[in-house]
């Protein structure tokens, strides 16, 4: 299971808990069931409206993303991106057609198989940035479903208040406190209920959702990248520096490790990408002499 997902439910149970336990000495009195039901069958039937069954149902199988320590394989796909320069660099074009069966990553696999075809760059990129932005469309919709029943479930939650209010008003006439007792119970703990779902557990799903989509975003635009590089046919060196750096980014901007590279690794980073530049910047003719 994906750690933060775990310690934000261990967190978000034990706040619970330790409300329960000062508020009330009985916890069941904070437990009401109609309350509950109108929230959440409120929220389910406005979702069901909102949006088509089949949408609904591909935003509950990507919350099931959220509770998984899903790998990105970055790295795997910048040494796949590497290893296919090589060969292509080197025109061994039998080898490179056998190591595409081999990549695992759809997307990359799908822009190294239209360099092989022998497609534009402009066309490749046409094709790859449609997929990047269906698969963007696709997911911001999952999140934005979630975003959604975080809005209903408050609302729903004010619709229980303005029912237990209204029922509490009728038994005044009839002096029947107990009734009345029970009537400003659902209409408190309704909002309790709405707001719980939504801000403990339907707008963070969406967030990390989010979250996921960007983070896959970038990936796939440093596929594109090293795809432009071998269409281009650039030195391997070349294609690993630039790879490399962009590795060492993203790690840093997206994973928020804190850690920072010393001076002598950017400049041994920044050696390494001008000399691949410099290699790369040779007339055709030297570099088909090298070969």
């Amino acid at each position: 299971m994906n750690l933060s997902t775990l310690l934000g439910i261990l967190l978000g149970l034990t706040s619970v808990t330790v409300a329960l336990f000062f508020a009330s000495a009985d916890a069941s009195h904070l437990v009401n069931l109609p309350g509950l039901a109108i929230v959440l069958t409120g929220t389910a039937a406005a979702a069901f409206i909102a949006y088509p069954l089949r949408e609904i149902g591909q935003a509950m199988l990507a919350a099931g993303k959220v509770f998984r320590n899903e790998r990105m394989h970055l790295e795997d796909d910048v040494e796949e991106i590497i290893r296919v320069s090589r060969l292509w660099y080197k025109g061994e074009l039998q080898d490179t057609g056998k190591k595409l069966v081999h990549i695992r990553n759809p997307f990359l696999r799908t822009g190294v198989q239209l360099v092989l075809d022998g497609e534009g760059f402009e066309n490749i990129l046409e094709l790859l940035t449609w997929r990047l932005n269906r698969l963007k469309a696709r997911e911001r919709n999952e999140a934005g479903v979630f975003r959604d029943l975080a809005g209903f479930a408050p609302a729903f939650g004010m619709v229980g208040t303005v029912i237990g209010l209204i029922t509490m008003l009728v038994q005044l006439g009839n002096q029947d406190f107990t009734q009345m007792a029970m009537a400003m119970a659902v209409a408190l703990l309704t909002t309790l209920y709405g707001m719980l779902l939504a801000h403990l557990v339907f707008k963070p799903i969406a967030i990390k959702l989010e979250r996921r989509t960007e983070a896959r975003i970038v990936m796939m635009g440093m596929i594109i990248e090293g795809v432009r590089l071998i269409s281009e046919r650039r030195q391997p060196s070349l294609v690993k520096a630039t790879l490399y750096s962009f590795l060492v980014q993203h790690q840093d901007e997206l994973h928020d490790t804190g850690s920072k590279l010393t001076d002598d690794e950017i400049y041994a980073q920044q050696a390494h990408l001008n000399t691949a530049k410099s290699h790369s910047d040779l007339p055709k003719e030297s570099v088909r002499d090298n070969r």
